[in-house]
């Protein structure tokens, strides 16, 4: 049964682009620090990853798709994309440590991996791009959608 609540019916869509803004934010940075070794270097010896390397590649990723998240460009395809790359990361680098993703140190990847899985299945919410671009008219503040929910047009 959906919660007819104004307050959450309002506030969750909302809620949803500020996920989305954050874990954008967060992922780019480590992109920044594989590839321009800023605001810290992800890799030993403090130099930026080659970019036409499987790290390079890795950091491109989470660079462009960490933008493209907070702009909220694009935000399922993206989102579908890196939630896939934090899955690889998870069982290639931390699964073969062992089974608990506390001592294998894989919880952060296995959280954004979900993360953006829920993106990918919710969109990017009421303050992103997809929504100026593709489905808002600029009339008013909020209208129903299809499935009754609610979504501010910007």
């Amino acid at each position: 049964m959906a919660n007819s609540n104004p307050f959450y019916s309002a506030w969750s869509p909302r809620v949803l682009s500020v996920l989305r803004i954050v874990a954008g934010f967060l992922f780019l940075e480590h992109g920044l620090q594989i590839l321009l070794a800023f605001p810290a270097a992800a890799q030993p010896g403090g130099t930026p990853a080659p970019l036409l390397s499987f790290m390079g590649i890795t950091g491109a990723l989470e660079l462009v798709g960490g933008l493209l998240l907070m702009l909220g460009l694009l935000t399922r395809l993206v989102a579908f994309i890196l939630s896939g790359q934090m899955a690889v990361a998870y069982f290639m680098a931390h699964a073969p440590q062992g089974f608990w993703p506390v001592l294998n140190k894989g919880e952060l990847a296995a959280l954004y991996s979900f993360v953006f899985l829920y993106l990918a299945a919710a969109g990017g919410g009421v303050w992103s791009l997809d929504n100026l671009l593709w489905r808002g008219d600029g009339n008013s503040s909020h209208t129903g959608t299809a499935n009754g929910s609610v979504r501010e047009k910007v």
